[in-house]
């Protein structure tokens, strides 16, 4: 009985390849990949798509990348940028402010007046 499989000899070998290189990446990196970059005519020879899912993997396009080659991305590699907050900037006051001192309070006791050298 000859089994019938959907996928060439290419598409294969690079899944397995890209598989075995996961397995390995997770034996060594606490992050798990997320994404895995081919070169966009590595994806077309393979009749692959930017957004396929590969061994759990999302496929994106990476026209750095040689042909035969593929590139596992997590988070300890890049990690995602995170919305921060805007600050909002307080500007200075175009004049110097007066606070008032306010008038004294009984309780507080009188400034020491210095003393007089003695000769």
């Amino acid at each position: 009985m000859a089994h019938c499989d959907s996928m060439s000899s290419a598409e294969a070998k690079n899944f397995e390849a890209i598989a075995k290189a996961k397995a390995d990446h997770n034996a060594r990196c606490p992050f798990p990949p997320h994404t895995v970059r081919m070169n966009p005519f590595e994806m077309e020879r393979m009749g692959w798509e930017e957004g396929d899912m590969i061994a759990g993997l999302t496929l994106e396009a990476d026209p750095k990348l040689g042909t035969g080659a593929f590139r596992l991305v997590c988070d300890g590699m890049e990690p995602p940028e995170l919305e921060i907050p805007e600050e909002e900037v307080i500007e200075a006051p175009a004049e110097p402010l007066v606070v008032p001192a306010g008038p004294r309070r009984e309780e507080e006791p009188f400034s020491r007046r210095p003393r007089a050298r003695r000769s």
